[in-house]
This record gives structure tokens, sequence and C-alpha cells, in this order.
């Protein structure tokens, strides 16, 4: 008796962003139309960084590999949350929601830690620019490129092995749109008080350093910029404020729903929306339309493809 009151749960039911049919389909829609933009402008950002020489320098390295994980951070569970929209059953494998909560914290701690590599090369940039190539060297932007991926490992390992080992055995009803762990610890069939703060913690922690570092760099960098001429200061003044801008949109729902305790499921959801699938959206709009260079280079590569013939 005791086995078949304790059977495993094998899958979790997601209960998305609506009940309400009309909103569903209008949501399918919508979401469908923002993840083909997400994908699509991304990708563009990788492409033209690639194969335009002009934009091989340290800065547009970096913000390719942060189109890389907005991508990837829009893929973990927006294709699967539109499927749901027009789904009778919203359903999710056990391994499905693990996997979920991996990548989640995979691709959040490695975005944190690539804002702050972006920082560091702008502060050299902008605060030692006669050290600059010496410093930010193609060695160096690689090594900081994997540092921002080993921190987000590091990060989703410190709380994923403790999360798959927990027994779960009666509710798995997750009032989300994808497997968050804050929500699927609660389903636990045994005492995760612990496991809670643990999360809360480490995801706080991690996200209040990151953010903290940020403004200090970013806060430096202004003061710097203000002493320097205004011909030159006016397209740090451009890129900073990209910089950001970025930094506010995606740490500021990290803040609301992981350091403050007091947000409700609903605007947890919102905030998830937001982080999951808004920010890897209004991030290449950012960079892109704001960017002289880059505008620049996509107009260059368009020529190229559209009238071949006046190439030599």
């Amino acid at each position: 008796m005791e086995k078949q009151n304790h059977t495993m749960v094998s899958q979790f039911i997601l209960l998305g962003l609506t009940e309400f049919p009309e909103l569903q389909i209008f949501f399918f829609l919508f979401f469908s139309v923002i993840y083909m933009a997400i994908v699509l402008s991304n990708l563009i950002i990788i492409f033209v960084v690639k194969f335009d020489p002009q934009l091989h320098s340290p800065m547009y390295f970096l913000l390719a590999n942060l189109s890389f994980i907005d991508m990837s951070l829009a893929s973990f569970a927006t294709p699967k949350m539109i499927c749901d929209l027009i789904s009778d059953y919203k359903t999710i494998s056990y391994e499905g929601c693990m996997a979920q909560m991996f990548f989640l914290h995979l691709l959040g701690g490695s975005e944190m830690m690539l804002l702050v590599a972006m920082a560091i090369d702008r502060y050299i940039a902008i605060c030692k620019p006669l050290h600059y190539n010496n410093i930010m060297s193609h060695r160096v932007c690689i090594g900081l490129a994997l540092l921002s991926w080993t921190t987000g490992f590091v990060h989703t390992m410190s709380q994923m092995v403790f999360t798959v080992t927990l027994p779960f055995c009666g509710p798995n009803v997750v009032d989300s749109f994808f497997c968050d762990l804050p929500q699927v610890i609660k389903l636990a069939c045994t005492d995760t008080y612990t496991l809670e703060l643990l999360v809360i913690a480490l995801s706080g922690l991690l996200s209040l350093l990151c953010f903290t570092f940020l403004f200090i760099s970013y806060s430096i960098i202004l003061i710097t910029v203000r002493h320097h001429s205004s011909s030159g200061s006016s397209k740090a003044l451009s890129t900073l404020s990209a910089h950001i801008t970025v930094v506010v949109l995606f740490f500021g729902p990290c803040v609301f729903i992981y350091i403050w305790p007091f947000s409700s499921i609903s605007i947890d959801k919102i905030l998830s929306v937001f982080y999951t699938i808004f920010t890897p959206l209004l991030n290449p709009i950012i960079y892109t339309f704001r960017n002289k260079d880059m505008k620049k280079a996509i107009r260059k590569i368009k020529t190229m493809h559209v009238s071949p013939r006046s190439t030599f």
C-alpha cells in the first residue's frame, strides 16, 4: 500500500497563461509572430556579426553571443507554450519539466555573466582606450564567453542537483506556462522549505551581485564620458544607453521574482513572459536600431545579396 500511495509523478500539468478560449487563440497568434520575430532578428545579428569584417570586434562578438543566448532563452519554453494554447492537454513529462528548469537557469545565469562581460568591455574601451586592443584580445573574449556559460552551468547545477532527487508523488499542477523552479519544488512530497530558501538565495544572490557590479561599472563609465569631448561622448552615450536599457529590462523581472518575496502568481506570470519572450525580442531592436554600425552592416549585406552584379 505504501508503494501505491507514493507513485512517482510522470508528468506535470501546466495551467498556461489563461483559461479563456478567446484569449488562447489571440495569444497563439500573437506569440507565434513574436517567437518568429525573436528567432529571425537574433539570427540576423549573429549572421551580420559573423560575415561583416568591420564588426569583428570584442563588443560585437559579445553581442552575437547575447543574441544566441536570447534566442535559446526564448526557445526553451515558448514553442511548448504556443502549442499548449491550442491543445486540450497541457502536460509536460517529468524529464521535460526538469530540462526546462535546467535550461532556464543555465541560460539566465549565462546571460547575467555575459552582460557583466559586456560592461567590462565598455569600461576598458572608454576608460582605458589606449590599452583596449591589448586587454580585449580575441583570447580574452573567448574566455569571457566561456566564463559566462560556466557561471550559468554552475548556477543551474547547484540547484538542479537537489531538485532531481525530490520525490513527486502528489500534486502535479504548475500554475505557469513552463516549469519554474520555485513552483515545482513546492509540489514535492517532502519538506522543501530549506531548498526554497536555497533557490531564492542562489538566484537572488547572483542577480544582485551582477546587477550591483553593472550599476557601479556603468556609473563609473558615465562619469568618465562626461569629462570627454562632446563629439566622442555622443557615440559612447548612445552605446551605453542601449547596454543600460538591456540590463534594466533583464534584471528587473529577476529582482521581483527571486529577490522580492511578496509577488503574486499572476505578477510572476507576467514577469516570466517578459524576460523569456519580450526581452529576447527587445534586445535585437535596441542594439540594431540604435547602433549605426549594425544598421550600416545590415544595409551592406542586404545590398550585396539583392544586387550581386554590382560587386567586384
